[in-house]
Protein backbone atom coordinates (compact mmCIF):
# COMPACT_ATOMS: atom_id res chain seq x y z
CA UNK A 1 0.00 0.00 0.00
CA UNK A 2 1.04 3.53 -1.22
CA UNK A 3 2.06 6.32 1.81
CA UNK A 4 0.19 9.30 1.02
CA UNK A 5 -0.16 13.11 1.87
CA UNK A 6 -2.63 15.50 1.61
CA UNK A 7 -2.12 19.20 -0.28
CA UNK A 8 -5.12 21.51 -0.19
CA UNK A 9 -5.07 25.45 -0.14
CA UNK A 10 -7.41 28.01 1.70
CA UNK A 11 -8.38 30.73 -0.69
CA UNK A 12 -9.93 34.35 0.35
CA UNK A 13 -13.61 33.45 1.68
CA UNK A 14 -12.82 30.24 2.74
CA UNK A 15 -12.13 28.08 5.90
CA UNK A 16 -9.90 25.59 7.41
CA UNK A 17 -12.57 23.37 8.34
CA UNK A 18 -14.47 23.63 4.48
CA UNK A 19 -10.72 22.89 3.59
CA UNK A 20 -10.30 20.08 6.12
CA UNK A 21 -13.74 18.51 4.69
CA UNK A 22 -12.35 18.82 1.10
CA UNK A 23 -9.35 16.64 1.70
CA UNK A 24 -11.32 13.90 4.31
CA UNK A 25 -13.09 13.67 0.64
CA UNK A 26 -9.53 13.46 -0.81
CA UNK A 27 -8.54 10.86 1.84
CA UNK A 28 -11.13 8.49 1.48
CA UNK A 29 -10.70 8.72 -2.43
CA UNK A 30 -7.02 7.73 -1.91
CA UNK A 31 -8.29 4.78 0.29
CA UNK A 32 -11.15 3.86 -2.36
CA UNK A 33 -7.96 3.40 -4.77
CA UNK A 34 -5.71 1.62 -1.93
CA UNK A 35 -3.27 4.36 -0.55
CA UNK A 36 -2.73 4.66 3.06
CA UNK A 37 -3.54 8.63 4.23
CA UNK A 38 -0.53 9.42 6.57
CA UNK A 39 -0.30 13.70 6.66
CA UNK A 40 -2.03 16.77 5.25
CA UNK A 41 -0.82 19.50 4.24
CA UNK A 42 -2.40 22.97 4.35
CA UNK A 43 -1.50 26.74 2.70
CA UNK A 44 -3.20 29.89 3.10
CA UNK A 45 -3.36 31.71 -0.33
CA UNK A 46 -5.02 34.55 -2.40
CA UNK A 47 -5.02 32.03 -5.67
CA UNK A 48 -2.35 28.84 -6.24
CA UNK A 49 0.99 29.73 -7.21
CA UNK A 50 0.69 29.64 -11.02
CA UNK A 51 4.39 27.82 -11.35
CA UNK A 52 4.31 25.35 -8.38
CA UNK A 53 0.41 25.56 -6.77
CA UNK A 54 1.88 26.27 -2.67
CA UNK A 55 4.61 28.65 -1.98
CA UNK A 56 8.37 27.49 -2.07
CA UNK A 57 8.59 27.30 1.80
CA UNK A 58 5.32 25.15 1.98
CA UNK A 59 7.21 23.01 -0.66
CA UNK A 60 10.52 22.66 0.88
CA UNK A 61 8.14 21.63 4.27
CA UNK A 62 6.59 19.03 1.95
CA UNK A 63 10.17 17.85 0.33
CA UNK A 64 11.63 17.40 3.65
CA UNK A 65 9.12 15.43 5.32
CA UNK A 66 8.25 13.30 2.00
CA UNK A 67 12.58 12.35 2.71
CA UNK A 68 12.24 11.65 6.51
CA UNK A 69 9.06 9.51 6.04
CA UNK A 70 9.54 7.47 3.21
CA UNK A 71 6.30 8.89 1.29
CA UNK A 72 5.84 7.90 -2.21
CA UNK A 73 2.94 9.72 -3.19
CA UNK A 74 1.21 13.41 -2.76
CA UNK A 75 -2.03 14.25 -3.99
CA UNK A 76 -3.15 17.46 -4.52
CA UNK A 77 -6.93 18.68 -3.79
CA UNK A 78 -7.34 20.27 -7.42
CA UNK A 79 -6.18 19.95 -10.99
CA UNK A 80 -2.60 20.62 -11.49
CA UNK A 81 -1.83 22.54 -14.82
CA UNK A 82 0.92 20.46 -16.86
CA UNK A 83 3.65 23.04 -15.56
CA UNK A 84 2.68 22.84 -12.45
CA UNK A 85 2.74 18.74 -12.64
CA UNK A 86 6.57 18.78 -14.14
CA UNK A 87 7.46 21.78 -11.82
CA UNK A 88 6.75 19.93 -8.71
CA UNK A 89 7.96 16.30 -9.76
CA UNK A 90 10.93 17.76 -10.16
CA UNK A 91 11.37 19.54 -6.92
CA UNK A 92 9.59 16.23 -4.92
CA UNK A 93 11.15 13.41 -6.78
CA UNK A 94 8.18 11.18 -6.53
CA UNK A 95 4.80 10.41 -7.70
CA UNK A 96 2.37 13.37 -8.06
CA UNK A 97 -1.57 13.14 -8.71
CA UNK A 98 -4.40 15.56 -8.59
CA UNK A 99 -7.53 15.00 -7.89
CA UNK A 100 -8.50 14.34 -11.46
CA UNK A 101 -5.86 11.76 -12.07
CA UNK A 102 -6.93 10.16 -8.65
CA UNK A 103 -10.61 9.80 -10.00
CA UNK A 104 -9.46 9.00 -13.29
CA UNK A 105 -7.23 5.83 -11.46
CA UNK A 106 -10.40 4.90 -9.08
CA UNK A 107 -12.82 4.60 -12.19
CA UNK A 108 -9.97 2.45 -14.23
CA UNK A 109 -10.27 -0.03 -11.00
CA UNK A 110 -13.83 0.02 -10.81
CA UNK A 111 -14.91 -0.40 -14.91
CA UNK A 112 -16.21 -3.90 -15.20
CA UNK A 113 -18.32 -3.92 -18.68
CA UNK A 114 -16.49 -3.30 -22.02
CA UNK A 115 -18.14 0.01 -22.04
CA UNK A 116 -17.15 1.01 -19.11
CA UNK A 117 -13.82 0.19 -20.12
CA UNK A 118 -13.60 2.64 -22.95
CA UNK A 119 -15.14 5.19 -21.14
CA UNK A 120 -12.65 5.54 -19.17
CA UNK A 121 -9.71 4.72 -21.54
CA UNK A 122 -11.06 8.12 -23.53
CA UNK A 123 -11.23 10.17 -20.66
CA UNK A 124 -7.48 8.98 -19.01
CA UNK A 125 -6.08 9.71 -22.92
CA UNK A 126 -7.92 13.50 -22.75
CA UNK A 127 -6.54 13.67 -19.66
CA UNK A 128 -3.11 12.88 -20.66
CA UNK A 129 -2.59 14.82 -24.07
CA UNK A 130 -1.76 17.99 -22.44
CA UNK A 131 0.79 16.20 -19.81
CA UNK A 132 2.92 14.45 -22.43
CA UNK A 133 6.78 14.01 -21.40
CA UNK A 134 9.73 11.68 -22.17
CA UNK A 135 7.66 8.96 -19.89
CA UNK A 136 5.35 8.33 -22.53
CA UNK A 137 7.66 7.17 -25.43
CA UNK A 138 6.98 3.83 -24.76
CA UNK A 139 4.13 3.92 -26.75
CA UNK A 140 5.69 3.83 -30.22
CA UNK A 141 5.95 0.14 -29.47
CA UNK A 142 1.93 0.31 -29.95
CA UNK A 143 2.28 1.46 -34.18
CA UNK A 144 5.83 -0.55 -34.55
CA UNK A 145 8.08 2.95 -34.70
CA UNK A 146 10.13 2.14 -37.59
CA UNK A 147 8.79 3.92 -40.66
CA UNK A 148 6.39 5.91 -38.27
CA UNK A 149 8.13 9.00 -37.25
CA UNK A 150 8.38 11.81 -39.50
CA UNK A 151 10.81 14.06 -40.90
CA UNK A 152 12.29 15.84 -38.03
CA UNK A 153 9.05 14.49 -35.69
CA UNK A 154 10.52 14.27 -32.35
CA UNK A 155 9.28 11.43 -30.08
CA UNK A 156 6.53 13.63 -28.15
CA UNK A 157 4.50 14.43 -31.20
CA UNK A 158 4.79 11.03 -32.50
CA UNK A 159 3.00 10.11 -28.94
CA UNK A 160 0.85 12.61 -29.08
CA UNK A 161 -0.29 11.30 -32.74
CA UNK A 162 -0.56 7.96 -31.32
CA UNK A 163 -2.87 9.09 -28.38
CA UNK A 164 -5.07 11.14 -30.53
CA UNK A 165 -5.62 8.35 -32.99
CA UNK A 166 -6.20 6.12 -29.83
CA UNK A 167 -8.78 8.93 -29.12
CA UNK A 168 -10.43 8.98 -32.37
CA UNK A 169 -11.01 4.59 -32.18
CA UNK A 170 -12.10 4.70 -28.71
CA UNK A 171 -14.77 7.64 -29.73
CA UNK A 172 -15.79 5.42 -32.68
CA UNK A 173 -16.43 2.68 -30.64
CA UNK A 174 -18.40 4.52 -28.02
CA UNK A 175 -20.67 5.38 -30.97
CA UNK A 176 -21.65 2.01 -31.93
CA UNK A 177 -22.06 1.19 -27.90
CA UNK A 178 -24.64 4.37 -27.81
CA UNK A 179 -26.27 2.82 -30.92
CA UNK A 180 -26.96 -0.47 -29.74
CA UNK A 181 -27.72 1.30 -25.85
CA UNK A 182 -30.57 4.05 -27.42
CA UNK A 183 -31.89 0.58 -29.25
CA UNK A 184 -32.14 -1.01 -25.91
CA UNK A 185 -34.04 1.74 -24.12
CA UNK A 186 -36.41 2.52 -27.67
CA UNK A 187 -37.50 -1.33 -26.72
CA UNK A 188 -38.54 -0.94 -23.52
CA UNK A 189 -41.63 0.66 -24.39
CA UNK A 190 -43.03 3.73 -22.76
CA UNK A 191 -43.28 2.58 -18.94
CA UNK A 192 -42.29 5.45 -17.16
CA UNK A 193 -38.58 6.07 -16.07
CA UNK A 194 -37.41 6.81 -12.85
CA UNK A 195 -33.61 7.33 -12.40
CA UNK A 196 -31.56 7.41 -8.80
CA UNK A 197 -28.85 9.90 -9.13
CA UNK A 198 -26.59 12.07 -6.12
CA UNK A 199 -23.45 11.93 -4.82
CA UNK A 200 -20.88 9.41 -4.92
CA UNK A 201 -21.74 7.01 -1.40
CA UNK A 202 -25.10 8.29 -0.46
CA UNK A 203 -27.01 4.78 -0.82
CA UNK A 204 -28.28 4.66 -4.18
CA UNK A 205 -27.47 0.57 -4.88
CA UNK A 206 -28.12 0.40 -1.47
CA UNK A 207 -31.93 1.87 -2.24
CA UNK A 208 -31.73 0.09 -5.80
CA UNK A 209 -31.90 -3.37 -4.29
CA UNK A 210 -33.97 -2.56 -2.06
CA UNK A 211 -36.44 -1.39 -4.03
CA UNK A 212 -36.11 -3.64 -6.90
CA UNK A 213 -35.20 -6.55 -5.35
CA UNK A 214 -32.02 -6.74 -7.22
CA UNK A 215 -28.16 -7.25 -6.52
CA UNK A 216 -26.55 -4.22 -7.60
CA UNK A 217 -23.31 -4.39 -5.97
CA UNK A 218 -23.21 -1.63 -3.29
CA UNK A 219 -20.37 -1.25 -0.75
CA UNK A 220 -18.97 2.01 1.58
CA UNK A 221 -16.19 3.17 -1.00
CA UNK A 222 -16.68 5.90 -3.63
CA UNK A 223 -17.94 4.71 -7.15
CA UNK A 224 -18.82 1.70 -6.32
CA UNK A 225 -21.32 1.87 -9.58
CA UNK A 226 -20.03 2.85 -12.65
CA UNK A 227 -22.13 1.02 -15.30
CA UNK A 228 -26.28 2.21 -15.30
CA UNK A 229 -28.42 -0.69 -14.17
CA UNK A 230 -31.88 -0.47 -15.21
CA UNK A 231 -34.59 -2.59 -13.25
CA UNK A 232 -38.18 -3.37 -14.04
CA UNK A 233 -40.66 -2.49 -10.86
CA UNK A 234 -43.83 -3.11 -9.82
CA UNK A 235 -45.39 -1.31 -6.86
CA UNK A 236 -49.05 -2.50 -6.60
CA UNK A 237 -50.25 -2.83 -9.79
CA UNK A 238 -47.95 0.17 -11.29
CA UNK A 239 -44.85 -1.20 -13.10
CA UNK A 240 -42.30 1.57 -13.90
CA UNK A 241 -38.14 1.35 -14.63
CA UNK A 242 -35.93 2.71 -12.01
CA UNK A 243 -32.14 2.94 -13.14
CA UNK A 244 -29.44 3.39 -10.79
CA UNK A 245 -26.04 5.47 -12.32
CA UNK A 246 -22.82 6.53 -11.93
CA UNK A 247 -22.45 9.26 -8.44
CA UNK A 248 -21.75 12.83 -8.91
CA UNK A 249 -18.50 14.29 -6.94
CA UNK A 250 -16.93 18.02 -6.26
CA UNK A 251 -14.97 18.60 -9.24
CA UNK A 252 -15.95 15.80 -11.59
CA UNK A 253 -12.85 15.87 -14.27
CA UNK A 254 -14.93 17.26 -17.19
CA UNK A 255 -13.45 14.36 -19.42
CA UNK A 256 -15.54 11.70 -17.14
CA UNK A 257 -18.59 14.00 -17.96
CA UNK A 258 -18.26 13.69 -21.62
CA UNK A 259 -17.23 10.45 -21.95
CA UNK A 260 -20.10 9.12 -19.22
CA UNK A 261 -22.77 11.61 -21.28
CA UNK A 262 -24.17 8.42 -23.24
CA UNK A 263 -24.17 6.60 -19.54
CA UNK A 264 -26.04 9.65 -18.12
CA UNK A 265 -29.17 8.91 -21.36
CA UNK A 266 -30.73 6.82 -18.21
CA UNK A 267 -30.97 10.70 -16.36
CA UNK A 268 -31.79 12.44 -19.60
CA UNK A 269 -34.55 10.63 -20.81
CA UNK A 270 -36.08 9.96 -17.19
CA UNK A 271 -39.69 11.08 -16.49
CA UNK A 272 -38.59 11.43 -12.49
CA UNK A 273 -35.10 11.88 -10.82
CA UNK A 274 -34.90 10.39 -7.10
CA UNK A 275 -31.97 12.75 -6.19
CA UNK A 276 -30.44 10.43 -3.02
CA UNK A 277 -29.16 12.09 -0.47
CA UNK A 278 -26.76 11.51 1.96
CA UNK A 279 -28.50 13.54 5.22
CA UNK A 280 -25.75 12.44 8.14
CA UNK A 281 -22.90 14.04 5.62
CA UNK A 282 -22.06 17.45 7.30
CA UNK A 283 -22.03 18.89 3.83
CA UNK A 284 -25.07 17.63 2.73
CA UNK A 285 -26.09 20.97 1.10
CA UNK A 286 -23.12 21.18 -0.91
CA UNK A 287 -23.54 17.87 -2.38
CA UNK A 288 -27.19 18.98 -3.27
CA UNK A 289 -25.22 21.94 -4.69
CA UNK A 290 -22.81 19.72 -6.68
CA UNK A 291 -25.49 17.40 -8.09
CA UNK A 292 -27.49 20.24 -9.41
CA UNK A 293 -24.68 21.56 -11.20
CA UNK A 294 -24.08 18.48 -12.87
CA UNK A 295 -27.38 17.51 -14.17
CA UNK A 296 -27.28 21.38 -15.68
CA UNK A 297 -24.32 20.13 -17.27
CA UNK A 298 -25.73 17.04 -19.02
CA UNK A 299 -29.19 18.87 -19.76
CA UNK A 300 -31.20 17.51 -16.98
CA UNK A 301 -31.82 20.45 -15.04
CA UNK A 302 -35.42 20.49 -15.69
CA UNK A 303 -36.91 17.12 -14.55
CA UNK A 304 -39.11 16.74 -11.47
CA UNK A 305 -37.29 15.45 -8.71
CA UNK A 306 -38.03 13.87 -5.67
CA UNK A 307 -35.72 14.41 -2.40
CA UNK A 308 -34.73 11.25 -0.85
CA UNK A 309 -32.56 11.59 2.20
CA UNK A 310 -31.36 8.43 3.05
CA UNK A 311 -29.34 7.39 6.43
CA UNK A 312 -31.31 9.21 9.18
CA UNK A 313 -30.01 6.98 11.14
CA UNK A 314 -26.73 7.83 11.25
CA UNK A 315 -27.80 11.64 11.63
CA UNK A 316 -25.92 13.14 14.49
CA UNK A 317 -27.51 15.74 16.33
CA UNK A 318 -25.48 18.70 18.13
CA UNK A 319 -27.78 20.64 20.34
CA UNK A 320 -25.66 24.47 19.83
CA UNK A 321 -24.26 25.59 23.12
CA UNK A 322 -27.00 28.47 24.64
CA UNK A 323 -24.16 31.03 24.63
CA UNK A 324 -23.06 30.67 20.99
CA UNK A 325 -24.87 33.60 18.90
CA UNK A 326 -23.45 32.54 16.23
CA UNK A 327 -24.92 30.74 12.61
CA UNK A 328 -26.33 27.54 13.07
CA UNK A 329 -24.31 24.89 11.78
CA UNK A 330 -25.65 21.92 10.05
CA UNK A 331 -25.05 19.76 12.28
CA UNK A 332 -26.83 21.91 15.19
CA UNK A 333 -30.29 21.58 13.23
CA UNK A 334 -32.18 18.65 14.59
CA UNK A 335 -33.48 16.23 12.19
CA UNK A 336 -37.30 17.29 12.72
CA UNK A 337 -36.43 20.90 11.96
CA UNK A 338 -34.64 19.57 8.68
CA UNK A 339 -37.59 17.49 7.76
CA UNK A 340 -39.62 21.08 8.15
CA UNK A 341 -37.25 23.21 6.51
CA UNK A 342 -37.06 20.85 3.50
CA UNK A 343 -40.83 19.32 3.14
CA UNK A 344 -42.02 23.13 3.86
CA UNK A 345 -40.37 24.56 0.30
CA UNK A 346 -42.94 24.43 -2.69
CA UNK A 347 -42.21 22.31 -5.85
CA UNK A 348 -39.37 20.20 -3.50
CA UNK A 349 -41.22 16.79 -2.66
CA UNK A 350 -38.90 15.07 -0.13
CA UNK A 351 -38.77 12.40 2.15
CA UNK A 352 -36.56 11.18 4.71
CA UNK A 353 -35.11 7.31 4.71
CA UNK A 354 -33.05 4.89 6.08
CA UNK A 355 -32.40 2.39 3.51
CA UNK A 356 -29.96 0.11 5.25
CA UNK A 357 -32.45 -0.31 8.31
CA UNK A 358 -35.45 0.26 6.10
CA UNK A 359 -37.08 3.37 8.06
CA UNK A 360 -40.20 4.99 6.27
CA UNK A 361 -39.99 2.83 3.31
CA UNK A 362 -43.18 2.00 2.73
CA UNK A 363 -44.15 5.63 2.67
CA UNK A 364 -41.44 5.76 -0.08
CA UNK A 365 -43.17 3.49 -1.93
CA UNK A 366 -46.44 4.40 -1.44
CA UNK A 367 -45.09 7.95 -2.99
CA UNK A 368 -43.36 6.66 -5.66
CA UNK A 369 -46.53 4.73 -6.57
CA UNK A 370 -48.79 8.44 -6.82
CA UNK A 371 -46.38 9.67 -9.01
CA UNK A 372 -45.90 6.88 -11.30
CA UNK A 373 -49.98 6.27 -11.39
CA UNK A 374 -50.41 10.28 -12.33
CA UNK A 375 -47.62 10.09 -15.02
CA UNK A 376 -49.13 6.77 -16.61
CA UNK A 377 -52.36 8.07 -16.46
CA UNK A 378 -51.69 11.24 -18.71
CA UNK A 379 -49.78 9.02 -21.02
CA UNK A 380 -53.11 6.30 -20.91
CA UNK A 381 -55.86 7.96 -20.19
CA UNK A 382 -58.09 5.50 -21.78
CA UNK A 383 -56.35 2.22 -20.52
CA UNK A 384 -55.28 2.97 -17.32
CA UNK A 385 -54.16 0.62 -15.24
CA UNK A 386 -55.32 -2.37 -17.90
CA UNK A 387 -51.95 -4.36 -18.39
Amino acid sequence: MERAIFIGVIRQNEDESRVNEYLDELEFLAETAGAEGVKRFIQKLDKPNPKTYIGSGKLDEIKLYIEENEINLVIFDDELTPSQLRNIERELTCKILDRTNLILDIFAQRAKTAYAKTQVELAQYQYLLPRLTRMWTHLERQRGGIGMRGPGESQIETDRRIILDRISRLKEQLKKIDKQMSSQRGNRGSLVRISLVGYTNVGKSTLMNLLAKSDVFAENKLFATLDTTVRKVVIENVPFLLSDTVGFIRKLPHQLVESFKSTLDEVREADILMHVVDISHPGFEEQIKVVNETLADIGAKNKPVFLVFNKIDAYNYIPRDEFDIGHKKPENYSLDELKNSWMSKENSPSIFISARNKINIDKLRNDIYKMVAEIHAGRYPFNNFLW
